[in-house]
């Protein structure tokens, strides 16, 4: 079945999501849920089955990339700091530098703060670069819990910074 249908679902998946990369992975994921199926020989149809799998992941992986560059937008417009100046850049400045540690210090504490499963769902993504399905497979969870927990440590993050450039302990209650 894959040799027959990879390619044309493939081609599909790419034209929906405009990355081949990204459909190539759905594609795979498509099938690896055709094969883990306890009876797949039962389906009528296994091809419309598989092209509806395969549709179903692409939309919530563009869901999920929506979500995420929507935060990534309004994160970026409420930025405590200038981000026009690279602090790798040979003439970075003393107080840049050490803003930039306290900065990373900051959010080695916020992160550290996080509940156990919302820590590690978050680290396993942008640390050891797991996508959401990897992520849900290894710790057992939902990709939707996946989500959730990815959005909470990203807003606790935020908050943390935001109360640490504040000169704040805690940061606000919501």
């Amino acid at each position: 079945m894959v040799s027959t249908h990879q390619p044309a679902l493939e081609k599909y998946l790419a034209r929906k999501m405009d990355n081949p990369d990204d459909a190539a992975e759905v594609a795979q994921e498509a099938f690896l849920r055709l094969h883990r199926m306890e009876s797949p020989q039962q389906l009528d149809n296994a091809r419309a089955f598989l092209y509806q799998v395969a549709t179903n992941l692409a939309v919530d992986q563009l869901r999920r990339r929506k979500l995420h560059f929507r935060f990534l937008k309004i994160e970026g417009g409420q930025g405590i700091e200038d981000d026009s100046t690279d602090l790798n850049a040979g003439g970075a400045s003393p107080e840049q530098i050490l803003g930039a540690r306290e900065k990373l210090s900051a959010i080695y504490s916020a992160v550290e703060e996080l509940p156990l499963k919302v820590r590690q769902a978050f680290l396993l993504h942008r640390k050891s670069g797991l996508s959401y399905n990897d992520i849900s497979r290894e710790m057992g969870v939902s990709v939707s819990s996946v989500e959730k927990y990815i959005l909470q440590a990203l807003q606790h993050c935020r908050r943390r910074l935001a109360a640490h450039y504040a000169g704040e302990e805690k940061p606000p209650e919501n």
